[in-house]
């Protein structure tokens, strides 16, 4: 009877953060629906800390040094849950949740969550059809790992992998419990018991929340790293990630109000760019809202053509309003012709890499499915090189010039397409034409002229004729007279 009263005087999860909101109104009447913090510790977060300061002391210290604590936010104003709630369990006669999910910071943080939940970092989980997915589950994994939550198996490799960043599928067992397959799980895609996607803590690390740490550009490496997205690496090789390293002490990182040319001034971090507040933005939980091409995909789109296929609204704002919006970061630093021909540079080797190599590359790629050993993907060598033509060296090439790493542009990008596109690919594509009219079978010696016409058109254009000597004999001329001139110039 005791614990039947204890829950009921819980109240709902809802109405329980709402007195939170309610406290910030009544503090801060121009708050908009903000928590600022509760007049003291609840009694029930009280009971939590008793025990937890000495079972779990690091936990205790980290949100000593949060502004929860400042606030008097505790333990169970984000832990607390319904009876009802598919992750709900009993915990020393309290009904608690183990996930703190979007839905439960949005009960205080509204605006933070509803531009975080309309972003591609909260949709990241969705990777778990993709062919990535494919490559983690089928070709680096098997069905070995098995768990309450998947008794058919699982991939180790996707668990400990790309589950970790993207996000897995939180599955929940009796008595609220979760999954070992996808818990522990910090990825920012992370897909909820809720119905909620994304994880805040991907950015703002339990149980402190720093705003501090997730202004820090080592937050975002944690994800952005790699031979597919190497943005770390780009960002430390670029002089915004040399100047930032050589100043971190000058940053103010902790400041409440962090805007570029007022509050710091030595360097841009990646939340500076994309994230951060300047004179004339508010700060922003879509990362996406400050950028004019999405390099992700085989050939670089219009982020709101991403948007939309992705029900975001982001559909709705052009990129050259999101592009305003990252020039507005830019000017606190640079002038108005300096940005103007970034991005012309910028453009530049976009459309190199999209007319060039994505748009023949995936053209080609489609006609010589039907001249594979095996139908299926990844079971090819031509799969990997074609996969890795785009997922890997492209994207390096692009994501660099985004960000100014002229190393990582062209050794790191466009040299090592350049090296596999005609040293591997295209050897490849023609040894599949050859192999396919040599079998006799119509079906494979069709696919094989359709194969080669395509090839042939593609090898006799302007970016491709010079590697079969079909260079322009002009531009022959002229190339070879500006090596001379330079030999004499600087020719010892």
């Amino acid at each position: 009877m005791q614990q039947t009263d204890r829950n009921s005087r819980q109240g709902s999860r809802y109405q329980r953060v709402a007195l939170v909101a309610l406290v910030a109104v009544a503090l801060a009447p121009r708050a908009v629906a903000q928590a600022i913090g509760l007049p003291e510790i609840s009694a029930i977060s009280k009971e939590c800390i008793d025990c937890h300061k000495k079972t779990d002391i690091v936990i205790y210290q980290q949100w000593g040094e949060s502004k929860h604590f400042r606030g008097n936010v505790a333990c169970y104003e984000c832990h607390a849950a319904d009876r009802t709630d598919v992750d709900a369990r009993t915990h020393y006669g309290r009904t608690i949740a183990t996930l703190v999910t979007p839905r439960d910071c949005g009960r205080c943080h509204s605006a933070e969550t509803a531009e975080f939940m309309g972003s591609h970092h909260s949709k990241a989980g969705r990777i778990l059809g993709s062919l990535d997915n494919r490559l983690a589950e089928v070709v680096e994994g098997n069905n070995l790992f098995v768990t309450p939550g998947f008794a058919n198996g699982n991939s180790a490799a996707a668990v400990n992998g790309c589950w970790q960043c993207h996000g897995s599928q939180i599955r929940v067992l009796a008595g609220g419990l979760l999954d070992p397959a996808t818990w522990p799980n910090s990825g920012i895609g992370r897909i909820n018991p809720d119905g909620s996607e994304g994880a805040c803590n991907a950015c703002h690390t339990r149980h402190t929340f720093s705003v501090a740490q997730a202004r820090h550009p080592d937050t975002c490496g944690k994800c952005h790293l790699g031979p597919d997205h190497p943005q770390k690496e780009i960002y430390e090789e670029s002089k915004h990630g040399i100047l930032f390293f050589a100043n971190e002490d000058r940053m103010n990182l902790h400041s409440n109000k962090w805007i570029v040319g007022e509050d710091y001034w030595a360097a841009p971090t990646c939340a500076t760019c994309h994230m951060s507040a300047t004179r004339d933005q508010a700060v922003t939980h879509d990362v996406g809202m400050r950028i004019s091409w999405n390099n992700r995909p085989v050939t670089s789109i219009r982020p709101e053509s991403a948007d939309e296929k992705m029900g975001l609204p982001g559909a709705d704002v052009p990129w050259q309003v999101r592009r305003a919006n990252m020039q507005n970061v830019c000017i606190n630093c640079h002038e108005q012709q300096w940005i103007e021909n970034f991005y012309v540079q910028y453009d530049g080797l976009v459309s190199l890499y999209n007319t060039k190599f994505a748009v023949p590359g995936a053209e080609l790629y489609e006609l010589a499915l039907p001249l594979r050993r095996s139908p299926e993907t990844f079971a090819n060598e031509i799969d990997y090189v074609w996969f890795e033509l785009w997922h890997h060296e492209g994207r390096r090439a692009r994501h660099a010039a985004a960000m100014m790493a002229p190393d990582y542009t062209h050794w790191h990008g466009t040299y090592e397409l350049a090296r596999n596109w005609y040293a591997k690919y295209l050897p490849m594509l023609e040894d599949m034409v050859s192999r396919g009219r040599a079998s006799g079978e119509p079906s494979r010696v069709t696919a094989a002229d359709a194969l080669d016409a395509k090839l042939q058109e593609v090898l006799h254009s302007e970016s491709h004729r010079w590697s079969i000597g079909e260079m322009d004999p002009a531009e022959r001329e002229r190339r070879a007279r500006e090596a001379a001139e330079f030999r004499a110039r600087y020719g010892k």
